[in-house]
């Protein structure tokens, strides 16, 4: 989003790869506007733009990424009121939900928009500070204009222009009122952005913009919409995956009050009602067999363990290597080699609110209004504009913020986004289509399962010299993303990204990947393949310092010993916990685990009451690079430690004859708030640019938490979850 500007005029603007320029719109108000596809008009119509500031001083921003709790609605605006030298008690936001021409979407994530992998401010930060930075050079030219003096005399301070030499100032919402001057508008330079040392906002704990709205219940998810003519739909969704239905029956679904239609679906019997509890009541009534011929009908989620077990131990197994580092020459079948096996067991995503969405197709069936959480816009744009046989340009779409994702609202919308869309279009009005929890629970898209073996080799000194890392699962990349899948590369980041150990000085290292056949719906989940991957290896790094004669610690640290972040990390973590001197009957456990371009450390504090595990510390140092918004980045630091300590102590899907054998969150159970332990949290700045903070507490939980068991009993569980003491 740099580059050179042409002359930006009342009536149109320049678009153009990687441009910017800038629009009095015709209501009045000053716009920024992204690269487009031609010069448009800007007499009426939405217009594509970063920023909007209009005559009363109020400014909004805009923001690609998506919104589920972790703060992308103020952090990524943030961003460009730095740049822009703004008042941030007049900054509102706005998320998009369409880039019909390729504005707003991440530059990390293939230009679309697309919220997954903590990838949201990494990939938008340095064009969102050039936006910024673009819209605070063209004020300061209109105000020069206006007053008649060089623009290099125009300053700004906090949402106003300045001219030091006559002392005149000038709000930037009064520019709004001024007539554009037409004139040539200079690229921003790297050089002319704000050096960090003027920094006002960004690193600041601002507000966040969205916690008064929350607080006071006015914040609107999709379950909340409430449009004319609206009616609800719930499925009797398929209890096995590929199956579909026959009705025998639906006559005393038709007779329950409120009742307005059944419809059968490839994967389900979907019945409309005028209330949520009408619609409910009239699936319990139905009558529905199923086929029966899905060839998951036989799946199991504990014989899958048992088969990719075999699959790990397979000398022969065709394996998709990963990372490989050193000459490849050694040999894992001596009698030197330390072996191990770490397993993790299927989880589901436990967001707080259920999958839903409200679909209002249009009289001729090649348009529609859409109001969905979802973490990517693209993606459900695309998929409505399919199902309906139309073009993107006739899809509306409000994106909601979310009530919880952890990337359970990436790809589900091929199937329910689908329905509504079809259900609407039938009945000619808006349809909400709303999941209960069992349904979430029983159609969950979960993390594979994986089976992981290590094959190491210590040296006489007792260094690490060689390690094979494989992982025995089967691929989430391909199920989710078929039409990316390159069926002759096979490499599956949502599996396998996490297992380079690339900050490990390891002379001799392979990760690669046995891949299984899939006998359930696979998505990534909170930390991607880098939880389980890190779960396996740290324990495994545990098991290696005592067969090294040696302790975690000082093991770790020759490892680290050429990662001057990764060693930065390690080191403040061990010195905040007091590493190794645990209170008498609790004991201390490490993890090295950061996550992408993330680097962090954890250390947990445990005990076992009675038969019960208990975490009572955890404390975890993280270099992100800079954090945007230091508030938000620790509250995300904290929840990703407490999804992993949920994945050690309880969480867990299994699934029996290819259905899930659990229903709600009863017997699928998160952690309590009894299981929260205390948590301090360290920022490391390394003055790097800044990375996402949603994934990277996942990683060092588990194995933090299994070495400190070692520590305390003597051996460490080698599954997720753990299995209960007996």
């Amino acid at each position: 989003m740099s580059g050179s500007l042409s002359s930006p005029t009342r009536r149109g603007f320049l678009g153009g790869a990687g441009a910017l320029s800038f629009a009095l719109m015709s209501g009045g108000g000053v716009a920024v506007i992204g690269r487009s596809v031609e010069a448009q008009s800007l007499n009426g119509g939405q217009i594509n733009a970063w920023v909007t500031i209009t005559p009363d001083d109020r400014m909004t921003i805009m923001y690609g990424g998506a919104e589920m709790g972790q703060g992308a609605n103020t952090a990524l605006p943030m961003i460009v009121a730095e740049e822009l030298d703004a008042d941030w008690s007049t900054v509102s936001t706005e998320q998009v939900g369409n880039d019909l021409d390729g504005v707003y979407g991440n530059p990390s994530i293939g230009g679309i928009l697309y919220t997954a992998g903590s990838y949201t401010v990494e990939g938008y930060f340095n064009g969102l500070r050039q936006a910024g930075a673009q819209a605070r050079q063209i004020l300061r030219q209109m105000a020069a204009a206006h007053w008649n003096v060089p623009v290099p005399e125009v300053t700004t301070r906090q949402g106003t222009l300045l001219h030091n030499a006559t002392g005149r100032t000038m709000r930037y919402g009064e520019v709004a009122t001024l007539v554009q001057p037409d004139m040539p508008v200079e690229a921003v330079a790297d050089e002319d952005l704000k050096p960090r040392s003027e920094w006002t906002i960004i690193g600041t704990d601002v507000d966040r913009l969205d916690i008064p709205d929350k607080t006071t219940g006015a914040t609107r998810y999709s379950i909340d919409v409430d449009v004319p003519d609206m009616v609800y739909a719930v499925q009797l969704l398929a209890p096995v995956e590929g199956e579909a239905p026959t009705i025998n029956s639906d006559a005393a679904a038709r007779v329950i009050d409120g009742v307005l239609d059944v419809m059968a679906l490839p994967n389900s019997v979907a019945v409309l009602a005028r209330s949520f509890w009408a619609a409910v009541a009239g699936r319990e009534a139905l009558d529905v067999s199923w086929t029966e011929t899905s060839p998951f009908r036989t799946a199991d989620s504990e014989a899958e363990l048992q088969n990719l077990t075999t699959a790990a131990d397979d000398p022969n197994a065709d394996a998709v290597v990963w990372e490989s580092r050193g000459d490849g020459g050694e040999d894992y079948s001596a009698g030197n080699v330390i072996t191990a096996h770490y397993t993790t067991e299927h989880v589901y995503h436990a967001q707080m609110e259920p999958l839903n969405v409200v679909a209002s197709v249009d009289e001729d069936g090649l348009g529609a209004e859409i109001w969905i959480g979802t973490q990517s816009q693209t993606v459900s744009v695309a998929i409505a504009a399919a199902v309906l046989g139309t073009t993107p340009d006739r899809i509306r779409l409000n994106a909601m913020q979310m009530g919880g994702a952890f990337g359970r609202r990436t790809w589900f919308a091929r199937e329910m986004l689908r329905d509504a869309l079809i259900l609407s279009r039938a009945a000619g009005r808006p349809v909400k289509l709303v999941w209960t929890r069992e349904d979430d629970v029983k159609q969950g898209w979960l993390r594979a399962a994986t089976v992981q073996r290590f094959d190491a080799i210590l040296g006489e000194n007792g260094a690490l010299e060689a390690l094979r890392h494989r992982v025995a699962a089967p691929s989430t990349f391909q199920f989710v993303q078929p039409d990316r899948w390159n069926p002759e590369v096979r490499t599956d980041p949502l599996i396998m990204e996490g297992s380079e150990s690339r900050d490990y000085d390891i002379p001799e290292f392979r990760a690669e990947h046995i891949q299984a056949p899939r006998v359930s719906r696979l998505s990534a989940w909170r930390g991607i393949g880098w939880g389980p991957v890190c779960f396996g290896r740290e324990c495994f790094i545990d098991e290696l310092a005592e067969q090294a004669g040696s302790d975690p610690v000082s093991f770790r640290r020759r490892l680290l010993s050429n990662s001057p972040r990764g060693l930065g990390v390690f080191d403040a973590v061990v010195a905040m916990s007091d590493f190794g001197n645990a209170p008498e009957g609790r004991a201390h456990g490490i993890a090295f685990a950061g996550y992408k371009s993330s680097y962090a450390s954890g250390v947990a504090e445990v005990s076992y009451e009675g038969e019960r595990l208990r975490v009572h510390r955890f404390w975890a140092a993280v270099d992100p690079g800079l954090a945007i918004h230091p508030q938000s980045y620790l509250s995300q630091v904290e929840g990703g430690i407490l999804f992993g300590l949920s994945s050690v102590l309880a969480e867990r899907s299994s699934f029996t004859a290819g259905q899930i054998d659990q229903n709600n969150f009863y017997d699928y159970e998160p952690i309590r708030m009894y299981d929260v332990p205390e948590i301090e949290v360290q920022i490391i700045d390394s003055d790097n640019p800044p990375s996402g903070g949603g994934e990277i507490g996942v990683p060092m939980a588990a194995p933090a938490i299994a070495n400190a068991v070692r520590a305390l009993t003597g051996a460490a569980p080698n599954r997720l979850p753990f299995p209960r003491r007996t």
